[in-house]
């Protein structure tokens, strides 16, 4: 099981020093790939809850600093060498495809190869009216987006006729060094995005607060079943995902649902991932202050990670 850890590029600590000090060190460390997140802008006021916290509120307030993604990722892919470089996720709506598929690439291309695309549909409705696009028709673009990019980084000639996206004979060119194309990790976490891995992606890529590794285990064998039926090889599709993690100086009543305890329970819990397929895990380490982050991905590091790849 690969293991990838998300970089601070929000909030206060965030600047190239941080990130480029955060990146050279979980690759020396040992981490498989370094995670960014995705956002456009922040409205003041958010009504739209949202998925990933524990009071369904974002926690980067509006007036805290939120690098671009792909920006800071092609910063980063300078200033390492070998670690994978993902985006979770990118909101495909919010970009025309023709557009960021070549951002894409070029990152891909300099990084000789090192793009993992996280995709998602998006979820704060906010963010999508403030960017003039249809939150309602976000799951329709984002399926004509995946129609498309396959054809940009694999054809010569490329035409597309949907509700929402036309163009015809383009040419697209650089193609990615990663073949057939970039993989392709489908976010989210219910039957919608199940379906559109099964017939889109190259893994699904959830992200849970809360989750047994059972029930992991039970949504990945629906995508499974979901691609066969789809008509596809389910063997193509792995099983990926994101977790919140805390590693506490002392042990704590377990929770298999939850990532937190000393690193000697954070090794068992871990290998139950390991067990039920999952390929790569991103760790989102939550405490709030960034040194005390630093600390923790550190103690990961050494006293966990070693554990896991024995």
């Amino acid at each position: 099981m690969q293991l990838g850890v998300f970089l601070p590029i929000s909030g206060r600590a965030t600047g190239p020093d941080t990130l480029m000090d955060a990146a050279r060190s979980a690759e020396a460390q040992g981490f498989d790939a370094i995670w960014s997140a995705d956002r456009v802008v922040t409205p003041w006021t958010i009504k739209t809850s949202y998925p990933y916290s524990e009071n369904h509120e974002f926690i980067v307030p509006p007036d805290r600093p939120f690098l671009d993604s792909f920006t800071c990722l092609a910063f980063l892919a300078a200033c390492t060498e070998k670690i994978m470089l993902g985006i979770s996720v990118l909101v495909l709506p919010y970009r025309h495809p023709l557009y960021w598929t070549r951002v894409a690439v070029s990152i891909e291309r300099l990084s000789r190869g090192r793009l993992i695309m996280g995709v998602g549909v998006g979820w704060m409705e906010e963010e999508f009216e403030a960017l003039g696009v249809s939150f309602k028709d976000r799951g329709r673009m984002t399926d004509e987006q995946l129609q498309i990019l396959s054809s940009l980084w694999t054809e010569e000639h490329i035409s597309y006729n949907g509700q929402f996206y036309r163009f015809q004979d383009l040419a697209f060119h650089p193609k990615p060094v990663q073949q057939p194309r970039i993989p392709i990790w489908v976010g989210g976490e219910g039957i919608a995005a199940q379906r559109r891995t099964a017939k889109y992606g190259d893994a699904w890529f959830p992200y849970y607060v809360t989750i047994t590794p059972a029930e992991l285990r039970a949504g990945y064998d629906n995508t499974l079943r979901l691609a066969a039926e789809a008509g596809r090889d389910p063997a193509q599709v792995k099983l990926t995902c994101c977790r919140g993690i805390e590693v506490t100086r002392e042990s704590v009543p377990q929770d298999e649902s939850r990532l937190r305890g000393s690193p000697e329970q954070l090794v068992e819990a871990l290998r139950a991932y390991r067990d039920i397929g999952v390929e790569h895990l991103a760790l989102q380490f939550t405490v709030p202050r960034w040194p005390d982050r630093v600390e923790q991905i550190e103690r990961f590091a050494q006293e966990v990670m070693p554990h896991l790849r024995n």
